[in-house]
């Protein structure tokens, strides 16, 4: 075989071409990859005290999910979470109260919305 492909040094050039060509692929891949990392480690190190990164981790998965959109809204309503999660509003109310009794949140009235938050 390497015979044939000594004998058409084109054949040998179009093979490395392809070869590279799939490794900036991959390339391409691992960078993003790079990137969305970095973007998760600065939400947690964003994260207060009270939702630690152990604490998070101790969490349901779908808790985790609510705690961690809270955060980056900062203070929010149950509709608002629910627009970054693309759950129903009523899961995401019933996800805030559970948190708030666990004293992960904080919730305050605000005439007929109810707003929650971390206290930091």
């Amino acid at each position: 075989m390497s015979r044939s492909l000594g004998k058409n040094p084109a054949v040998i050039l179009e093979k490395i071409r392809k070869s590279l060509d799939r490794l900036n692929e991959k390339m391409e891949v691992f960078i993003e990859l790079q990137k969305q990392e970095r973007k998760q480690d600065l939400i947690i190190q964003d994260l207060p005290e009270a939702l630690d990164v152990m604490t998070l981790l101790s969490l349901p998965d779908h808790l985790r999910k609510t705690a961690v959109t809270i955060c980056k809204l900062g203070h929010a309503t149950a509709e608002e979470v629910s627009e970054q999660t693309k759950r129903a509003r009523a899961v995401e109310s019933g996800y805030l109260n559970q948190l708030v009794l666990m004293s992960y949140l904080k919730k305050e009235r605000k005439g007929r919305k109810a707003y929650f938050f971390v206290e930091r």
